[in-house]
């Protein structure tokens, strides 16, 4: 596999606006443009983007904190160094290889593993990597794969999985073994803001325009804009940091999409090696994330 080192970290929204030109018909036909189209490749780019000497910036870390939850600490919460890998991820998305168009997947999973805290001053590298295509009963998966170093030392990486839907095949599934929070204890009521989708954008640079407004949202079949699922991971990462030790995995499902503004139960029940989470609809009991926190 090839590594490509990066300079500084990719802006996004010029990343945006390459990934919105991919859809506009024709568009790789177009002078100057065509260049710029991606989702024409057949297989994944055999590509690894690579950034060393990643600060982490303080006003970016507590905004981020306050937007999902987490207390101010010296440590990163296990969820942010996917802020950090998300402009190398979709950097990757939009290379004119990739075979799939970034605007329009879905993100049905994510798993992340914290090794040891990362603590703020630290300087980090991080790694972004595609695997291959999968088939999935409603269509096409793969996962973008991460990994945060300092030194030599892995300490952290992820699993981000995502589906192209589309005619399926194969047994694969969004499911995970993960326990439905329709099963779980509700344990707390959540009232999400109809502007929650820009508010967290502002920190993570994730402009998706399914999160943004409920004009760009109906434009992909959304009644109203929704949550971030990274968000609503996060969120609920900070409803259990206190009983986290410094080492765990938490993997989650992402079920249906929470429309803004709304509000939603969390559930959540200790099992003998961790804590099952999730976030639920309180009108139908039905999943919008499903989770685990397994202790290392």
């Amino acid at each position: 596999m090839a590594t490509r080192e990066l300079t500084h970290p990719p802006k996004m929204l010029p990343l945006f606006a390459r990934a919105g030109i991919s859809m506009i018909p024709g568009a790789s036909l177009l002078p100057f443009v065509g260049p710029m189209v991606s989702g024409g490749g057949r297989d994944m780019p055999d590509l690894r983007l690579r950034l060393r000497g990643v600060a982490v910036d303080g006003v970016r870390l507590a905004d981020y904190d306050g937007v999902c939850g987490f207390a101010l600490r010296d440590t990163l919460p296990a969820t942010y160094p996917h802020m950090l890998a998300f402009p190398l991820q979709l950097s990757l998305m939009t290379e004119p290889s990739f075979p799939f168009r970034a605007i329009g997947l879905v993100h049905i999973a994510n798993r992340i593993t914290q090794h040891r805290p990362i603590r703020r001053g630290e300087r980090l590298q991080v790694d972004v990597w595609a695997t291959p295509v999968e088939n999935h009963p409603r269509g096409k998966q793969f996962s973008l794969l991460s990994e945060v170093r300092v030194g030599d030392e892995l300490v952290w990486e992820e699993v981000s999985t995502n589906l192209k839907r589309g005619s399926g095949s194969g047994s694969g599934s969004d499911a995970g073994g993960l326990p439905s929070a329709g099963d779980l204890p509700v344990t707390g009521a959540w009232q999400l803001p109809g502007d929650l989708g820009r508010r967290y954008a502002s920190v993570s640079g994730d402009y998706n325009p399914i999160h943004i407004h409920p004009v760009s949202a109906r434009l992909f079949g959304f009644p109203s804009a929704i949550a971030h699922g990274m968000w609503t991971k996060a969120r609920c990462l900070a409803a259990l940091e206190p009983r986290l030790p410094e080492t765990f995995t938490v993997a989650v499902a992402f079920k249906r999409p929470i429309l803004l503004p709304g509000t939603v139960d969390y559930c959540e029940a200790a099992n003998a090696g961790g804590i099952d989470f999730g976030v639920r609809d309180p009108r139908n009991g039905k999943s919008h994330l499903d989770g685990r926190v397994t202790f290392s």
